[in-house]
C-alpha cells in the first residue's frame, strides 16, 4: 500500500485542523476506493493558537526534516505540508527561501520548479522567491526552457492520470506589458522568451506545438482559465499566482516539480488570524493530498 505522508506546519496556524479535516473528509475514500496509507509526521505541541513561538516553529522544522528522512528511508513515497511561518524557520537558522528551496537541496535536486495547479488553471514559475527589481536581470532563456520542460512532463502526467494521451498546450506569458509590443515596452520577451519558446518545441517529443507566445499576461488567463491551454508558464511569482489564488485559492495546491518523490502543499498560507476557530477551509489541504496520490510512480 501507498504511504502518504503529511506534516502539520506550524502548529500555531491552521495547519492541524485542516491536516484533521482533510484526512476524516469522505471524499479521499471515494478517490482512492483501494486505499492509501496516511501518516501524520511529528506530534502535536502546546501552542496558542495564532500565536507562533520558538515551540511552534522548532515543531515545523522537525516535521519538514523527518519527512525528508522517511522518503529516503522509503517510509513513505509522498509527502504533503501544511503552511510553515518562514520568520519562525529563518530564526532557527533556516536557511531557504521557502519549502520548495528545502526539499529540493534535502533530496538534492537542482532541476526543480514551482507549480501551482487548481481546478481551473496550473501555473509554474520560472523566477520564485525574488525581489521585482531583480526579476528582469534574473530571466535566462536556459530557466525558461528548463522550467518549461518540467511543467511539459507534469502536463502529461496529469493528462495522463485523466486517461488523456493528446499533445498538452502551454502557453507562455510575456515579461513586459503586452509581451513587449514589439520591443515598445522592452526587449526582453522578444531577445529571451520568444527564442526559449522555440527551442522548447524543437526539443519537444510531442510536437511543435506544445508551447505558445510570449503571451500578455493581461489577457492569457481567461482563455488558460476556460480549458484552452493546459498550463501557463510565467515569468514571476505574482504574475502566475495572484490569478491562480483568485480563481482556485480552495483547490489551488503547490506542487515542486523535478523532485524523485511527490511533495504538495496547500497554496495558502498559515492563517494565524483565524486558526483554532473552527472556520479555515480544507479543500485546498484536501486537493494536496489527491493530487500527491496521482503522482505517484
Amino acid at each position: 500500500m501507498k504511504k502518504i505522508g503529511i506534516t502539520l506546519g506550524d502548529q500555531a496556524g491552521i495547519g492541524p485542523e485542516i491536516v484533521d479535516a482533510a484526512l476524516a473528509d469522505l471524499q479521499l475514500a471515494e478517490w482512492f476506493p483501494d486505499g492509501i496509507e496516511y501518516k501524520v509526521i511529528g506530534e502535536r505541541v502546546d501552542v496558542v493558537p495564532g500565536e507562533p513561538d520558538v515551540i511552534s516553529a522548532k515543531a515545523a522544522l522537525f516535521g519538514l526534516e523527518e519527512s525528508v528522512r522517511m522518503l529516503q528511508a522509503g517510509e513513505i513515497d509522498a509527502v504533503v505540508t501544511a503552511p510553515v511561518a518562514k520568520e519562525g524557520l529563518h530564526a532557527l537558522g533556516f536557511d531557504y527561501p521557502g519549502q520548495t528551496e528545502f526539499y529540493a537541496d534535502r533530496l538534492t535536486c537542482d532541476d526543480f520548479a514551482m507549480c501551482l495547479t487548481g481546478a481551473k488553471l496550473t501555473v509554474a514559475l520560472v523566477t520564485i522567491h525574488v525581489p521585482i527589481s531583480t526579476v528582469s536581470g534574473s530571466l535566462r532563456e536556459s530557466e525558461i526552457i528548463r522550467v518549461g520542460r518540467l511543467l511539459e512532463k507534469f502536463c502529461r502526467q496529469k493528462r495522463m492520470a485523466r486517461g488523456c494521451i493528446s499533445v498538452p498546450k502551454i502557453a507562455v506569458c510575456g515579461l513586459n506589458p503586452h509581451a513587449g509590443e514589439s520591443g515598445a515596452f522592452g526587449s526582453e520577451d522578444a531577445e529571451i522568451v520568444l527564442p526559449a519558446i522555440e527551442k522548447l518545441n524543437a526539443l519537444s517529443e510531442l510536437g511543435d506545438q506544445v508551447f505558445t507566445g510570449p503571451h500578455p499576461a493581461d489577457t492569457i488567463f481567461k482563455p488558460a482559465s476556460e480549458g484552452e491551454y493546459d498550463a501557463v508558464l510565467c515569468m514571476y511569482h505574482d504574475q502566475g499566482l495572484i490569478p491562480l489564488k483568485l480563481l482556485d485559492f480552495d483547490t489551488g495546491v503547490n506542487t515542486t516539480l523535478g523532485l524523485n518523490y511527490p511533495r504538495t502543499s496547500p497554496d495558502h498560507g498559515t492563517a494565524f488570524n483565524i486558526a483554532g476557530q473552527g472556520v479555515a477551509d480544507h479543500k485546498s489541504m484536501l486537493h494536496a493530498i489527491k493530487l500527491a496520490v496521482e503522482l505517484l510512480p
